[in-house]
């Protein structure tokens, strides 16, 4: 629902003079901003400038602070505050020289501690790094205040925790924030607090009539957002912001901007914490400041270093189950860079090669996740520099723009690694994965866990053939699947339900239309194991080992098999046949608020995890193995080339089946590229368009020697700062655990296109 802007608020204009109108000025609409403002790029790198001696000044300081974070493991934590908007006292790292001011506690890199998702789960992540919650902090929210893990436990059903004890169903956002919501932080910078506010207002007024749950709940949400939006404000006069007009200038939109997202992440620990679709909004702002001559390209550059240095340090406070999930410390300030508008013009600005560029001014960082929304028809230029940027840096991902914006429009962004949602009209309910790899196990083995002997799928016939046979099997994992996606569902909407109740993101949400479209991010792992396992029983026979209670604790392959991730449609079929039934099966049931499901093939670094938890299975994997990362081949199986399992993870299909995203990470060596580094650009380049034009969704790029990370595995403090792409995001290597740094080693570095 849009309502007219009043009168009075055209007067605001002062703060848009030099701007282009439009439908902007009368609704909220930063799309229609940006059409009719944006001032695309086609050149090249050669306009950019190098790291300012303010900005020096304040990473310099910034990268003592992270070498001692990762030493002791965690800087500090504030354990006395709870999180919220304007909980705490403004924090600076280098007040002289800081241009973007704003950090998440009073100090650099101090962790909040958020309670509102469980007390019991802060206590575990604190005590792990030697603190403990204050006892009159634990006392009002063990005595006075139900959280948001203790509503989902009392109203889970028998049979989610038991799938949720023997790892079908893991990673489930009970007892941590969902993430996946990006709030509109640009409408901040253009529109100011206090018409926000009022709108939220209007809106509410509208919320009337007779008092159904929903009318209900609505009411109370937009009171919460009203409340967060003046918090935003209070926040921000702490450090001498006043965001309650529109942005004047370039540095007002970047702070305004920063704030808004300043306060999401102060409020609650999302599992991603993403930051939208950004750089080329303040690439207007910037450019009309250029025009004007109040920056040089060299203050332009500053002001993006300073705000990504911002981005560096978000960090929250992680359970040690988290951590072995997501492993490195991992926050997902998802930036959406480049793309294509529905008109066929490049959104490719200046700033986009910016913000970029801010991993040559101040280093590599896994953090934010820089995300190019690549398509055939960007500006050569910029698909060159990316490709530089990509192997200098391996600090950036790939999605194919191409075939999100028939969906989402020309203004959505990327939440965490893959998912993509038009911003301020979509948000997200994230559920983390199942594991279809033991769903397959499931039904050989009649319902039956492979480790604990658990039933864990009711009526799933036994099998008790001495050789597999592959229709059976395929049957019987179908009927697996089917109950798995009911279960999946149901769990799904216990979560949200309590975490709308208990943890709702008052402040993002704020930023969002009133009335919004929600999606729901299911996933999958296994998927390569799953497909090689019915390859192999198959084509090659299969002969299940089993105990005395009958279970298949192994498997006797008894032939060759084709593998996935060599280009061979008889196996590849086989991944795409499964990921088109479970995502089928999840569509059957419904949504809690009417959701959307989506489903991804993602794993992050939980394929580890899952090794752990899915016993041996029929493709030769054993119990203990690493899983494969999202839509990745397994581990070395992909034989036929770099171009090859491309082309195997591009038949996963995107649209209405995989639609959250089919995560794709890629490692090859840099001489298997081209002889120097003209040659690599140019091929890297058309790897791309050749990967995109199958309408693959996304990729990670590594372009590194697998010795640089066997050196860094043995002799971590001197490669403090090597970034690799793990699965739909960067980390530092050296802050991922040891078991998952081996994984990541293992993975296939191809030496041949």
């Amino acid at each position: 629902m849009i309502y007219e802007m009043k009168k009075k608020d055209v007067e605001m204009k002062k703060q848009w003079e030099g701007f282009t109108s439009g439908n902007w000025r009368h609704v909220i609409d930063v799309r229609n901003f940006i059409q009719k403002n944006v001032t695309p790029y086609e050149g090249d790198d050669s306009f950019l400038e190098g790291i300012s001696e303010r900005t020096e000044k304040v990473w310099n300081r910034c990268k003592e602070l992270l070498k001692e974070e990762i030493d002791k493991g965690i800087l500090d934590v504030e354990t006395k505050v709870v999180s919220g908007i304007d909980n705490f006292k403004p924090g600076y790292i280098d007040k002289e020289n800081e241009v973007i001011v704003g950090l998440q506690t009073d100090a650099p890199l101090k962790r909040i501690v958020n309670l509102y998702g469980g007390t019991r789960m802060a206590e575990q992540a604190l005590e792990q790094y030697g603190y403990e919650l204050d006892p009159e902090v634990k006392k009002s929210f063990s005595e006075y205040r139900k959280t948001h893990n203790e509503g989902v436990f009392d109203a889970y059903p028998k049979r989610t925790k038991i799938a949720r004890h023997n790892g079908l169903l893991t990673g489930l956002p009970d007892a941590y924030g969902r993430g996946r919501i990006i709030g509109d932080y640009r409408r901040v910078a253009l529109y100011g607090v206090d018409y926000l506010i009022e709108q939220k207002k209007e809106d509410l007024s509208h919320a009337d009539g007779s008092m159904t749950e929903n009318i209900i709940r609505l009411r109370e949400e937009l009171n919460e957002q009203i409340r967060a939006l003046k918090e935003m404000k209070s926040m921000a006069a702490k450090y001498g912001v006043d965001i309650s007009e529109p942005a004047v200038n370039a540095k007002e939109a970047v702070q305004f901007l920063y704030m808004a997202y300043l306060a999401g992440i102060k409020e609650n620990n999302g599992a991603a914490t993403s930051l939208g679709r950004t750089s080329s909004f303040l690439d207007i702002y910037i450019q009309r400041d250029l025009e004007r001559g109040l920056l040089t390209e060299k203050d332009a550059q500053e002001l993006m270093d300073q705000f990504v240095i911002k981005l560096r340090l978000v960090r929250h406070l992680r359970t040690p189950e988290y951590n072995e999930l997501f492993g490195g410390d991992p926050t997902w300030v998802t930036e959406a860079i480049g793309g294509i508008s529905i008109k066929g013009s490049p959104l490719v600005t200046k700033n986009s090669f910016r913000i970029l560029h801010t991993l040559t001014n101040m280093g590599t960082a896994p953090e934010p996740n820089l995300t190019v929304l690549w398509s055939q028809k960007l500006p050569q230029g910029f698909k060159e520099y990316c490709a530089k940027m990509s192997i200098e840096t391996d600090s950036i991902q790939y999605e194919n723009d191409d075939v999100m914006r028939p969906i989402y429009g020309d203004d959505y962004a990327i939440a965490c690694c893959v998912s993509a949602m038009t911003v301020g009209k979509q948000m997200q309910f994230f559920g983390a994965r199942a594991n279809i790899a033991k769903s397959l196990l499931y039904a050989i083995n009649g319902g039956r866990d492979e480790l604990s002997g658990e039933i864990v799928v009711p009526d799933i016939e036994t099998m008790d053939d001495e050789v597999l046979d592959f229709a059976k099997v395929m049957a019987s994992y179908k009927k697996v699947m089917s109950y798995v996606a009911e279960l999946y569902v149901d769990t799904m909407n216990v979560i949200h339900y309590m975490h709308d109740k208990y943890a709702y993101e008052a402040s993002q949400m704020a930023l969002h239309d009133t009335y919004l479209e929600r999606l729901t991010a299911f996933g999958v792992a296994g998927l390569s194991v799953a497909a090689d396992s019915l390859s192999a029983i198959k084509f090659a026979g299969v002969k299940p080992i089993r105990n005395e209670e009958g279970i298949a604790i192994d498997f006797e392959i008894l032939g060759d098999f084709p593998k996935y991730g060599n280009d061979d449609d008889s196996v590849d079929d086989l991944a795409v046949e499964v990921v088109k039934y479970f995502s089928s099966e999840l569509k059957k049931h419904p949504m809690y608020r009417n959701a959307k499901h989506t489903l991804s093939a993602l794993t992050i670094t939980s394929n580890v995890m899952y090794g752990k938890k899915t016993g041996n299975t029929p493709d030769g994997r054993k119990h203990g193995e690493p899983l494969a990362p999202g839509a990745n081949p397994m581990h070395g199986r992909d034989e036929n080339g770099a171009l090859a399992s491309l082309n195997s993870v591009a038949k996963i299909p995107y649209r209405n089946v995989c639609q959250d995203g089919v995560s794709n990470t890629w490692s090859i060596l840099p001489r298997a590229l081209g002889k120097d580094k003209e040659q690599r650009i140019a091929n890297l380049v058309s790897i791309l368009d050749g990967y995109f034009v199958q309408s693959a969704h996304h990729l990670n790029v590594n372009v590194m020697d697998k010795a640089i990370l066997e050196a860094a595995l043995a002799h971590p403090e001197e490669y403090p700062t090597l970034t690799i792409r793990v699965s739909g995001y960067a980390v530092n290597f050296v802050r991922l655990s040891r078991e998952q740094q081996i994984e990541v080693i293992e993975r296939t570095f191809h030496d041949a296109i």
